[in-house]
């Protein structure tokens, strides 16, 4: 295993109708699956791993456009949907990552937004295993 920056650990009982928390306490929710609760309330496993890589993927577009000198500021949205993997009967996951980049044209958004996509960790962890679609926007 390569050199540990850092550990986060959370734990979960019960899946996707149960709770997770993870160890300093900072999240402690209860989970409710959509699938099931037609309402929309409680929080997902899905909801998590947006917020993640929402928050990486934007660090590596920021870091992209530093390294190629251009001052820019950026906002992403993940989207990630639970959908029937038609392969397996079972189900999968899939991201779309809706990146506006301010203070860049339109195609140097889109070679910072492909940049980041080559060397944020969640993009480096998904690659070849989840389908994952950038919509970069310059403004």
């Amino acid at each position: 295993m390569s050199e540990v920056i850092f550990t986060s650990s959370a734990t979960a009982k019960n899946g996707r109708d149960g709770h997770v928390k993870t160890s300093d306490g900072l999240i402690d929710v209860n989970l409710e699956n959509p699938a099931n609760n037609k309402e929309g309330k409680g929080a997902n496993p899905e909801e998590f791993f947006a917020a993640g890589y929402s928050a990486c993927f934007d660090a590596a577009v920021n870091l992209v456009a530093s390294q190629k000198k251009k001052d820019i500021q950026s906002e992403t949205t993940a989207e990630v949907s639970f959908m029937k993997d038609a392969a397996d009967g079972g189900n999968k996951l899939g991201v779309t990552l809706n990146v506006t980049v301010e203070g860049a044209s339109p195609e140097e958004a889109k070679e910072i937004v492909e940049g980041a996509h080559q060397v944020c960790p969640y993009s480096k962890a998904t690659r070849g295993n989840i389908e994952v679609k950038l919509n970069p926007k310059a403004v």
